[in-house]
């Protein structure tokens, strides 16, 4: 059986029985035209299975219809990776655009390889970035490119630019709040150093609220042992060796976690008991196994 010819605008113009130009306009944009027109042809787009051709768009409009999603490669990510891109899917489904995973490798030289490429050869549209650091030389190459991005995460550039972050220091504030509350005296803040805004945020504000409180507190953040979770798992079993162990702890990755409560559950420490943990959560793994 011959191959089923692709679908073109002029086969829905036939099908609407408009004008080969007003159906390009309204797919490109449309928005001089009637409400009515716009629907007639995008009904009859959906019904044939349309897809503009990426390369004659690029050539007529020097756009792409691509957004390019630089990842970075992050181990310690329960289904961060899964989430984001699902929700930049979710967004971008029934529009023109498409998503392309670009990854950052962490044995790469050059920090700003991914980004360049996309300048370069100007494969996409826009760029979203994962793991914005203060003076993130990505962000840095983007502005001066005056090219259309969006991080997740804060910088400190003077110039202001669209982003996405999790509010850090008020999960601390609350965090901490919380294990007073529960009359937790001793707390450690868990957090490996990974060069973002997010975790400076996070420092900082542990130590401010600390610094207002009468109680102790330590952080712990080298990521050698973190980002390990026999390490971590290791680290923790001498942690509940102390004179006086941690009765509280504050975390922000769930992998390390879970490392934590098997090293104190090692040394005889219950959840919930002997101390109280609270992470940042993504998944729904830590509810399902300590509820």
């Amino acid at each position: 059986m011959p191959d089923k010819k692709r679908p073109t605008l002029k086969t829905i113009a036939e099908l609407t029985g408009l004008s080969l130009s007003t159906v390009s306009l309204s797919l490109r944009d449309g928005s001089n035209l009637k409400q009515e027109t716009r629907d007639k042809v995008a009904k009859a787009a959906q019904q044939i299975g349309y897809v503009p051709n990426r390369a004659g768009v690029r050539l007529r409009t020097g756009r792409t219809n691509v957004l390019a999603l630089v990842l970075s490669t992050d181990k310690n990510g329960l289904d961060f990776t899964k989430l984001l891109i699902q929700g930049i899917g979710n967004h971008i489904n029934g529009t023109k655009f498409h998503l392309n995973v670009v990854p950052e490798f962490e044995s790469s030289s050059d920090p700003v390889a991914a980004v360049r490429y996309v300048l370069e050869n100007r494969s996409a549209d826009g760029v979203i970035l994962t793991h914005t650091s203060a003076r993130d030389p990505r962000v840095q190459l983007l502005m001066e490119a005056d090219f259309p991005f969006v991080s997740h995460g804060r910088t400190e550039f003077y110039t202001p630019h669209a982003y996405h972050d999790f509010h850090a220091e008020r999960y601390i504030e609350l965090s901490i709040q919380r294990l007073i509350q529960k009359k937790r005296r001793n707390i450690l803040l868990a957090v490996a150093d990974n060069n973002t805004t997010n975790y400076a945020n996070t420092i900082g504000s542990f130590k401010h609220m600390m610094a207002k409180t009468d109680i102790p507190g330590d952080i712990m953040t080298d990521a050698d042992i973190l980002d390990d979770s026999k390490k971590a798992r290791a680290f923790c079993q001498t942690l509940a060796r102390r004179e006086r162990p941690y009765d509280g702890i504050i975390c922000n990755n769930e992998l390390t976690s879970l490392a934590i409560i098997n090293g104190l559950q090692d040394e005889g420490l219950t959840l919930g008991q002997d101390y109280d943990l609270i992470c940042k959560q993504t998944t729904g793994i830590l509810p399902i196994l300590y509820p």
